[in-house]
Order: C-alpha cells, then structure tokens, then sequence
C-alpha cells in the first residue's frame, strides 16, 4: 500500500510542477534571448532582456546567403562571392584559392541602396590555401535583396591586368 500512495504522490507532483514549468517557460519561440558571439570585442554585453525574431534557427540567428556562381580564370584563381544577411546586418564575402603560384590583390565591394558602398582590400597569399575577404558587418537598410556584392582579383601592387571578377548575383546561364 505505501509503494501506491507514494506513485500516486509523484505523480501529483509532476501533475502540479510541469505545468508551472511550462508557464514559466513561454511557449516554444515565443521569446529569444539573443546571444552575442564571445570574439567580438565591439558588441555589447548580452542583456538578458527578450526579443522577437523570425529568423532563429535553432540556437541562433540564421544568416541567409546570396552566392553568385563558383568561377575558375585561365590563370587559376577560383572564386565565389556573396552577400550575407543576418539579424540587421548585411556583409559581403567572397571566398576563394589562388593557385597561380603568385600574390594578388583583391578588392571586394558591398553595394547597397541608395549608392552606398563598402569596400575591402585584401592580400591574397601565393600559396594553393583556400581563402576569405569580407567586408565589415553594416546595418541593413531597406531590403537584403537590393545589395550586391563584386571580388576583383589582380596582380599585386595593381600590377597586371584583372585576372577574376566575381559577383553575388550573376544569374545562370539561360539557354534552349
């Protein structure tokens, strides 16, 4: 008989506890707590105060990715670039792999609404490593589809003439 009483017992409990459990909690997605990434000296410390956001996946904010096309030169870089958007913020990055044996300069452009452009050089190593250049974090300003982004690769110094130019929103080839 006491083994019956004290099953009984637990589940009475859990019958009170998880429903004051649950009120606590919200519901599911109801409200996120947004975490700041700990390598960012710039951002302020995470508060704990709730916000609303349709693009958590998951853990986090999603980033939603705009690529352009992988493309080769004869003279063997390869690139791809994009323009990256997550929570407010909107970047570009091109990613790629220089195997021409030499260095290059690369210049990647973020171009937004109203003529506003963002531009990065970026050193790219003579070694056959694959490789990124992005451009700094900027608040979105009206819709994420109205930015583009552009890589040009040449020698270093501007020495020689454009080897690669990579954009976000070359469209495939259409054909019949």
């Amino acid at each position: 008989m006491n083994l019956r009483l004290l099953a009984l017992a637990g589940v009475a409990a859990c019958a009170v506890a998880l429903p004051l459990a649950v009120a606590s909690a919200g519901q599911v997605g109801d409200e996120v707590v947004r975490a700041l990434p700990h390598d960012d000296h710039k951002a302020p410390v995470a508060s704990a105060e709730p916000s609303r956001s349709p693009l958590l996946l998951g853990l986090g904010l999603a980033t939603a990715a705009r690529c352009g096309p992988e493309l080769t030169s004869p003279e063997g870089i390869e690139a791809q670039t994009c323009v990256l958007t997550q929570g407010e913020e909107t970047w570009a990055r091109t990613y790629y792999r220089n195997v021409t044996g030499g260095g290059l300069d690369s210049v990647l452009s973020l171009m937004g609404p109203g003529g506003r452009t963002v531009q990065m050089h970026c050193a790219v190593g003579a070694d056959d490593e694959p490789g990124t250049c992005e451009t700094p974090r900027e608040r979105t300003l009206g819709e994420p589809a109205a930015y583009t982004a552009i890589a040009e690769f040449a020698g270093q110094g501007g020495q020689g003439p454009l080897l690669l130019r990579s954009g976000s929103n070359s469209g495939a080839a259409t054909g019949s």
